[in-house]
């Protein structure tokens, strides 16, 4: 069974250099495309989920098919996939590696956890805009989550992990049942969790008006440490409204938030173009003034700020 480690080297290629993050399904690396001498990403399949006797047959087929589906997506949103390594012995990803950080440290580096109101829209707006070019090339990512989105240093959302997530989730249901249960299930929709009904773009939705939710309040709607209680929530409990929990919005977006986490999928913004026009009044204005001025770091406002502007050295 292939062995990754430091030093190696990919498809005669992509050498891995540090890893950035793990999980149940494998790791992400920092690595160097030593034939254009860039860094790059690069997402290693976990060795015991190559085992799987599954995986040697439909779902190696299925991992190449999304990796493909992936690699076609061009948009600004969503991370670029460069490569691809298909084989029994080697699964990766190598993809764009976004200088920034993930959701997660941007809420909490907020205040009380909490981000402003046109931060939080204008990274939802983001991420509607990606899942929108996502959802029309038929890929539906399944697992949106602040891990799962990165913030550029100049501002851009990214959504990572399209063309992965779906072919490992439906490769071993074990993967429901890892330590990253309680982080996935976060953000789930009531028709991810039962598998009751095939999934669409509404159920990515879902997970951004959990985000939204989280970015404005400092907490996803349904908060538990047992994972019974997290799926309880999002299948019959009324979802919190943001005015609940102590949060001064406009009610145009307080009703946005309420709609993308309805317990139906008829029942949500019919898709992410139709949920970006919704977000679209209440994101900042532009500020052409601010083009020559540094803005804080991995600021999702930004690209509203000074659309097209230059990125001020720091």
């Amino acid at each position: 069974m292939e062995q990754f480690a430091a030093g190696k080297v990919l498809r005669g290629r992509y050498r891995l250099e540090r890893i950035l993050g793990r999980g149940a399904m494998g790791h992400v690396w920092h690595g160097t495309d030593v034939y254009l001498e860039r860094p790059v990403a690069v997402k290693t399949v976990a060795a015991d989920l190559l085992a799987l006797p599954d995986w040697r047959g439909t779902a190696l087929a299925r991992f190449e098919r999304e990796a493909k589906a992936a690699a076609r997506l061009d948009h600004a949103n969503i991370t670029t996939v460069y490569d691809a390594a298909v084989t029994e012995d080697v699964c990766c990803l190598v993809m764009q590696l976004v200088d920034g950080t993930t959701l997660d440290n941007v809420i909490d580096g907020a205040d009380d956890g909490r981000l402003p109101v046109p931060a939080a829209v204008a990274a939802a707006a983001q991420l509607c805009a990606g899942l929108s070019a996502a959802h029309a090339a038929g890929l539906v990512h399944r697992d949106l989550k602040p891990q799962n989105v990165m913030v550029s240093a100049s501002g851009l959302v990214k959504i990572l992990d399209f063309g992965l997530v779906k072919v490992l989730s439906n490769t071993d249901p074990r993967l429901t049942m890892t330590g990253e249960t309680l982080g996935n299930a976060a953000y789930a929709s009531p028709e991810l969790l039962t598998g009751d009904v095939p999934l669409d773009g509404r159920a990515d939705l879902y997970a951004v008006g959990c985000l939204l939710h989280h970015m404005l309040t400092g907490r996803p709607p349904f908060h538990s440490e047992r994972i019974a209680e997290l799926v309880t929530g999002h299948l019959t409990e009324p979802p919190p409204r943001l005015a609940d929990r102590g949060v001064d919005a406009p009610s145009g977006l307080q009703d946005l938030v309420h709609a993308l986490l309805a317990k139906r999928p008829e029942d949500r913004p019919a898709s992410a173009a139709e949920a970006y026009s919704a977000l679209a009044p209440h994101l900042p204005a532009p500020e052409p003034a601010l083009a020559a001025r540094r803005l804080p770091p991995e600021d999702p406002r930004r690209p509203f700020l000074v659309p097209q502007g230059p990125v001020v050295p720091r």
